[in-house]
């Protein structure tokens, strides 16, 4: 066995572990943002008759027909089982065309008892079934795939001709929640460099027997929970805090400060809980700096600034830039933080995942906005490879 496949059968038992523990369950997870599984099941006749439907006008009586029969054979079933799945189908066709979560079991109900032609039982249960929407959402979600949740996570969506289109104003709020995301970790990373570029330069540069209280001072959050330290916050920034307490002894301020619950207090503990992720690596750069350097450009004139902008500066930023791009890339995922600091128009996108899987139980919309956040990572570590080169090789 030559040393190549000696090498492999030693790593494989590693990467089958990662493969079974934490890519297949994320894969399985991202697939359910363009998975279809709840129509489909319950409006198989009425799925198959719109297939070949243009979405201009009213689908034919085959499809009136192939409703009405679903529906009654769905009733029926979800009331020898219990399973609810006209219920699902509801829940998933009113993310669509709002109405459907009323309307669908509604009619589900009316039309055991209906009598004479589908098409006009179904318009006399409702007037919404002599639409194009609501049968242009069945077509739509009638799978096996679709990229209903994907679009919807960029405030696009399909008519009933299957076009896409802007969403309405009111419904369109998932690309400024992107956008709100991206600033607010941009502006976390550059605060987090602003403060943590003098600190390890200050440690880098301090005598050997101050480093260590330098490193554990900068490590100290690692010691601690996320949660407390975000708790910790809460406490001091209150209206009842310690802060507004101590600006009100020193009569700097008249009356407690809003400083809870504003973009300010979730920069601030986000800066606090990513900070030595920022100073750690600009820190081991500039350990790996040769000092004489610097020295040898101010032995020929360079004044301490120009040294450090045309020497020490260029030489740290390989530590610079892994700084950035993993400070960057946790603060897009933070969900604690804002959620318990923040307002109304701090949420990042993150809680929005959330609330879909916890609250409103719409996987597919929290896979689709997990979907979007991962393409921004790696939008952001692509931009990073392409800046410094990652994987070229160099040859002398």
């Amino acid at each position: 066995m030559s040393a190549r496949w000696k090498a492999a059968a030693l790593v494989a038992p590693l990467l089958l572990f990662l493969l079974a523990v934490f890519v297949a369950p994320i894969g399985a997870f991202l697939l359910r943002a363009v998975q279809e599984q709840d129509v489909a099941p319950v409006l198989p006749r009425t799925v198959a008759a719109l297939s070949d439907w243009d979405g201009a006008a009213l689908p034919g009586d085959a499809a009136f027909a192939a409703l009405a029969e679903d529906l009654r054979e769905a009733r029926a079933r979800d009331q020898e089982t219990s399973a609810g799945a006209v219920a699902r189908a509801a829940a998933r066709l009113n993310a669509d065309w709002p109405g459907f979560r009323s309307l669908l079991p509604m009619t589900a109900r009316r039309i055991v008892a209906a009598e004479g032609p589908p098409r006009d039982a179904l318009l006399s249960i409702s007037e919404d079934w002599g639409t194009p929407l609501p049968w242009g959402a069945i077509r739509r979600a009638g799978g096996p795939v679709s990229d209903f949740n994907l679009l919807a996570v960029l405030d696009l969506k399909r008519d009933a001709a299957g076009d896409i289109a802007a969403a309405p104003a009111g419904e369109a709020i998932f690309r400024s929640v992107l956008w709100r995301t991206l600033w607010i970790g941009g502006l976390a990373t550059l605060i987090c460099l602003a403060i943590g570029y003098p600190l390890a330069w200050l440690m880098a540069t301090a005598p050997p027997r101050w480093v260590p209280w330098l490193v554990a001072g900068v490590m100290l959050p690692f010691w601690t929970s996320l949660i407390v330290r975000t708790a910790a916050w809460m406490v001091l920034l209150q209206r009842e805090g310690v802060v507004n307490a101590a600006l009100q002894a020193l009569r700097i301020t008249a009356e407690p400060l809003p400083l809870l619950f504003n973009r300010g207090a979730v920069l601030l503990a986000m800066v606090h809980i990513l900070l030595p992720f920022m100073v750690l690596p600009i820190y081991g750069s500039l350990r790996a700096l040769d000092w004489r350097l610097p020295r040898a450009a101010m032995s020929l004139g360079a004044s301490p600034l120009r040294s450090f902008l045309r020497v020490s500066l260029p030489l740290s930023m390989p530590g610079v830039g892994a700084g950035c791009l993993l400070v960057f890339i946790q603060a897009l995922g933070f969900y604690v933080t804002p959620a318990l600091l923040g307002g109304a128009n701090d949420q990042m996108v993150p809680y929005f995942v959330a609330f879909y899987a916890s609250r409103t139980v719409n996987w597919g919309m929290a896979a689709a906005l997990s979907v979007l956040l991962l393409v921004a990572v790696a939008l952001v570590v692509a931009l990073y490879g392409r800046l410094v080169g990652f994987g070229k090789v160099r040859t002398a």
